[in-house]
């Protein structure tokens, strides 16, 4: 039984499913009737998953399985493909591009806060090239660490993704080669009016549901009620500065870490977020950044770093 069959023990699987024998069946003679990796047609569905399917075979003979000793058979070739790749442990060798975000790089940081870490991986061509192909992200959640294959995260910096924006903006670079140097350098190219839309309408569908809780279960998250502010805060300085600038200026520190440990009242924070909106349509009316990133910049780079994993 595959993985998925096994987070799934409860549905009973439909009469008409093809499903992928997982052991041999044999008759009370040694006779065998079934071997494993033999595929079949559930013609008969329990009432629950204690009991076995009745499952017919190409040749037409009937035998009973029970639920551990099946799997779908969608699943089973899906999960073999899967297994057979196996690439994300090679991948974590080819992180080229590592940094601290969150509270660490903005300044607001406190004993317990975590060290969240992002940037990319670039993977060696035989990987990019393989039938299996390589996954658009790593994930480590316990180690509050992610990261992107390289055009994953340049596609997500050129449409203005505020996580992937503040990588290229954070002073704490653990890990970077001379191609990452370049990009940094050039980062500001990566940059345009876009951040108007995207920073903005995060902020929007993120108090939405800060309200929804508030309405709910009468608690707010605090912590992400000042990093949202935060965010708008980052946002009109890249609209009127034409950079993103992430470690917090002392005089909205103190206020982001008053909204965080829950002092200022919610009204009042509520009202600043509609302040900072208006601030932020103001800046798009006179913002340096040009209307749309520099594809072709982009484009060259990529090619190049796609050249250097040859």
């Amino acid at each position: 039984m595959t993985e998925r069959d096994e987070l799934r023990p409860h549905l009973i699987l439909p009469v008409g499913t093809q499903v992928v024998s997982a052991v041999e069946v044999r008759d009370s003679r040694g006779n065998l009737l079934c071997p494993a990796g033999a595929v079949g047609v559930v013609v008969k569905a329990p009432a629950d998953g204690t009991h076995s399917y009745r499952v017919r075979l190409p040749s037409g003979q009937e035998v009973s399985l029970a639920r551990r000793a099946l799997s779908v058979r969608k699943h089973a070739q899906r999960e073999d493909f899967a297994e057979a790749a196996r690439p994300a442990a090679e991948l974590w060798q080819h992180i080229v591009f590592r940094c601290v975000v969150g509270s660490q790089a903005y300044g607001l940081s406190h004993e317990g806060s975590d060290v969240d870490r992002r940037g990319f991986y670039l993977p060696l061509a035989d990987l990019h090239w393989s039938i299996y192909g390589v996954p658009e992200q790593l994930e480590d959640s316990a180690a509050q660490e992610t990261y992107w294959e390289v055009q994953k995260f340049l596609t997500m910096a050129l449409k203005a993704n505020p996580n992937v924006i503040e990588c290229l903006y954070s002073p704490l670079v653990e890990t970077s080669t001379p191609l990452v140097d370049e990009l940094l350098a050039n980062r500001q190219r990566l940059l345009s009016r876009m951040i108007y839309q995207t920073y903005n309408g995060y902020v929007l569908s993120q108090f939405k549901k800060l309200e929804q809780d508030l309405r709910t279960k009468g608690a707010l998250k605090w912590k992400h009620a000042m990093h949202l502010i935060r965010l708008l805060y980052a946002g009109i300085a890249g609209m009127e500065e034409g950079e993103i600038p992430l470690a917090v200026p002392e005089e909205q520190r103190a206020l982001l870490l008053s909204i965080r440990r829950g002092e200022v009242p919610w009204a009042e924070v509520d009202a600043l977020r509609l302040d900072l909106h208006r601030r932020f349509d103001r800046a798009q009316g006179s913002t340096p950044l040009p209307e749309h990133p520099d594809y072709a910049w982009a484009n060259a780079w990529l090619l190049r770093a796609r050249r250097s994993a040859l």
